[in-house]
């Protein structure tokens, strides 16, 4: 069973459309910072130094599948997507705008009802944008802006910590080929929305964790993943402490895209703190792995172990200060 996992995840197009990323991010090296710039590629928004704090930007584009398949959707999963980046670098966001892409009018009313329900959902402004109404490809891109005191980084994971799984699993699932997802909004009001995502920059200015991710659609695995490869570092994870609904597989589970999912990286003095602040706003946190050295990617599942990633043979974006490696997948 452990060798069908790691061959579904491996091949995920989640995981697998990454391994170009790197023919970008080598390309704008020296572009990067001007004297102001505090994080950049491979973590969920970049951080530009302002004003005693952080302003935060990153960027999300939806897969032209899912668009096409449900657009109302899609317009919600853009703001999710660029909300949660902003949190899970521990900050809080202010506004976004968006890119829309259109071969016909089709797609139009759907996608900014989508669009619109999430703004209101999550309190954050959709303030502008740029409109093709006759491209030859369906897209839909959103762009935003937060603000952070501390952040919360992909790079500073250390071997040691206790890698930590948080999760709403109050929610239903839908399946869109090729996206699996976990629906945990709808239902509840942007206060519920808001308080549990709220925990994240809270544990960032206290100081309690530095490090976090979120789950995107790279799945969780994937995510975690691209964390160890940004702080070049190890994990063993194992696989049975993972909770997850009923209805999922292991595969769909390990696979899916959440709508609240985010991967932390503790020291295992604060591990109880942090999962019972996120139990306390009713969000489910538990210990799933632990940060190695040893630059590979284990994991654990009914009592056998195999390796995932071997970050010292391969990468999954290819940011990263070594560029002898060969690409995975």
């Amino acid at each position: 069973m452990i060798r069908n996992i790691i061959e579904e995840i491996r091949t995920y197009p989640g995981i697998t459309r990454k391994n170009t990323i790197y023919r970008i991010t080598n390309g704008l090296k020296s572009a990067v910072d001007f004297g102001y710039t505090i994080a950049d590629f491979g973590e969920d928004a970049a951080a530009i130094s302002f004003q005693g704090q952080y302003l935060l930007l990153a960027a999300d584009g939806i897969w032209p599948g899912l668009i096409q398949a449900n657009p109302y959707a899609a317009g919600k999963a853009a703001v999710m997507a660029s909300v949660n980046d902003i949190y899970a670098m521990g900050g809080r966001p202010l506004a976004m705008v968006n890119v829309i892409g259109l071969p016909d009018g089709r797609y139009y009313d759907d996608i900014v009802r989508g669009i619109a329900k999430g703004c209101m959902k999550y309190r954050v402004p959709m303030v502008g944008g740029h409109l093709h109404p006759d491209t030859s490809e369906l897209s839909l891109s959103v762009a935003i802006m937060g603000v952070a005191k501390n952040l919360l980084l992909s790079t500073n994971a250390f071997p040691g910590q206790h890698i930590i799984f948080v999760v709403d699993l109050v929610g239903r699932g839908y399946q869109c080929k090729p996206v699996i997802s976990w629906d945990t909004n709808s239902g509840k009001s942007s206060e519920q929305v808001l308080k549990r995502l709220e925990v994240l920059p809270v544990l960032a200015e206290q100081g309690i964790c530095s490090t976090a991710k979120d789950i995107s659609n790279g799945g969780l695995l994937g995510t975690i993943a691209l964390l160890l490869e940004t702080s070049e570092v190890g994990a063993i994870i194992t696989l049975d402490n993972i909770p997850r609904p009923q209805e999922f597989s292991i595969i769909d589970w390990l696979k899916a895209f959440l709508s609240f999912g985010f991967i932390l990286c503790v020291d295992p003095a604060y591990s109880q703190c942090v999962i019972q602040r996120f139990n306390h706003v009713g969000v489910t946190a538990c210990i799933i792995g632990k940060v190695t050295a040893d630059r590979k990617m284990l994991v654990s599942y009914q009592k056998q172990t195999d390796i995932l990633f071997d970050f010292e043979k391969e990468t999954i974006t290819g940011i990263s200060p070594i560029d002898s490696y060969v690409t995975s997948g």
